[in-house]
């Protein structure tokens, strides 16, 4: 497994590597860098809510292709870490539930500078689950279901749309972006010859970024 997580993220990595020389070699405008930032993230059914919010981070690098003078191809590779956080108190337990899902993601952004400080961009990404988390803190000992998951558990690939709005300064940029998951989290299980999905949600994601300019 962890044979296969290494291969994964070194393909992905030599994919955006190779686009940013390929682009290098046409435009000596290509730009490179780092960023990170944090994530409020949670899981959806049907609906986007604000509750069930997990707070964590996201880091890693990006390249910016000009097209044009305000066009630009932005491919990321991030390592991100969405999930969900549910506090629950009923009459048989009280605590707080983590998924916490570690991805290794790539975005592929079309962004517009629509002046020169401030841009819009928007595109696809693609993600692979490194590693699944499921933590339960709880007064009640005995309510402890984190160790019935496991990374098996967990769809390996999500997929989505990103769109966000960003701020570029001299060397630095700061933004915000939310990403919306198309995959369900969970795989089918079998309780009971019943076939059910746990969890059953979609990635939901709100992020706030720094990136830094290397060249």
């Amino acid at each position: 497994m962890k044979r296969r997580n290494k291969i994964v993220a070194t393909l992905a990595f030599a994919l955006m590597t190779s686009l940013g020389v390929n682009a290098q070699s046409k435009d000596s405008n290509a730009e490179f860098g780092v960023k990170g930032g944090v994530n409020f993230s949670n899981m959806y059914t049907d609906d986007v809510d604000d509750e069930n919010v997990l707070t964590s981070f996201n880091a890693g690098v990006y390249a910016k292709l000009p097209i044009s003078d305000n066009i630009a191809i932005q491919p990321e590779l991030l390592y991100s870490r969405k999930g969900a956080e549910l506090v629950y108190n009923n009459a048989l337990a009280e605590g707080t539930a983590k998924f916490k899902l570690n991805y290794i993601e790539l975005p592929v952004l079309f962004k517009v500078n629509l002046t020169d400080n401030f841009n819009i961009h928007a595109g696809p990404y693609f993600a692979y689950l490194v590693n699944a988390q499921v933590t339960n803190e709880t007064e009640n000992g005995t309510f402890n279901f984190e160790d019935n998951y496991n990374n098996d558990d967990f769809n390996k690939f999500d997929y989505g749309l990103s769109a966000g709005v960003g701020l570029d300064f001299e060397g630095m940029g700061i933004g915000v972006r939310y990403n919306y998951g198309l995959q369900t989290v969970g795989k089918e299980r079998e309780f009971a010859g019943t076939t059910y999905t746990l969890p059953d949600g979609k990635n939901s994601n709100l992020s706030l970024y720094l990136s830094v300019r290397l060249n």
